[in-house]
């Protein structure tokens, strides 16, 4: 079984997968320690090669600790091979999970344009065209948006994501919840209009923790949930894993 790591600015996603590419547990937690590590090996003894990605920090504890358990260990970086033509101009700037991503959303879905939107921390649109990467653009998320109205006005409450669809607010709290997310659908709409427009049949996928509030708001779209980064790190681990096996 393979194990996958997938360490962001807010959490740390974890996933123990199948030869069959099936999710078989995943954790979420804000910081994975070196005896969450051992308690995952100790459970999960069957896991013979692990991958870890890392946006955030704290990653050199896991890389340790994985280097010395499992048989095949690879930590996902700039310079590391993918099945996926990258065509950013600073790879080495490049998210690891929106390349990861990419890489998930051609493995699962297959089709020749993907427009990939990720609805985290911050919302990346990311374009891939043709079997390459070309690239994307990066947006405040939501919770960074209720966070910027609270902060930085003197009045205005703290609020989340919602579900409710309003044409518009009725009072401070609502007025709030719909412009944000009113703001994302029709920034995302945008999008999707333009590059529809450029793209024959552009494959419309939207993930991360946020996209269950805009899969409904916005149709035409598929909801590919919090794991396609996941499956695309597993992707990139078996790829490299194979070639390795070749040399």
């Amino acid at each position: 079984m393979n194990l996958i790591i997938d360490i962001g600015n807010t959490a740390t996603k974890i996933a123990v997968m199948d030869s069959n590419n099936r999710v078989v547990a995943r954790r979420r937690v804000e910081h994975l320690t070196e005896e969450m590590m051992t308690a995952l090996l100790a459970e999960f003894q069957s896991i013979d090669k692990a991958i870890v990605a890392s946006t955030g920090a704290g990653d050199e504890c896991v890389c340790r600790v994985l280097s010395e358990r499992v048989d095949y260990f690879m930590e996902f970086t700039p310079a590391t091979d993918i099945p996926l033509k990258n065509g950013y101009k600073t790879p080495e700037t490049l998210g690891a999970d929106r390349l990861a991503a990419a890489v998930g959303a051609q493995e699962l879905y297959k089709a020749e344009n993907m427009l990939i939107v990720d609805f985290g921390t911050a919302i990346t649109y990311d374009l891939v065209t043709d079997g390459v990467f070309r690239g994307g653009n990066i947006s405040l998320g939501a919770g960074a948006r209720f966070r910027a109205l609270h902060d930085y006005t003197e009045r205005l409450p703290q609020c989340e994501p919602t579900d409710e669809v309003l044409e518009f607010g009725r009072s401070t709290k609502e007025a709030i919840e719909q412009g944000v997310m009113r703001g994302i659908k029709y920034e995302t709409e945008g999008y999707i209009s333009d590059f529809s427009a450029k793209y024959d049949k552009l494959c419309i996928i939207f993930t991360g923790g946020d996209a269950k509030y805009f899969v409904n708001r916005i149709k035409n779209t598929i909801f590919a949930d919090w794991d396609l980064t996941l499956y695309g790190l597993n992707r990139i681990l078996e790829y490299n894993a194979a070639k390795k096996d070749n040399e």
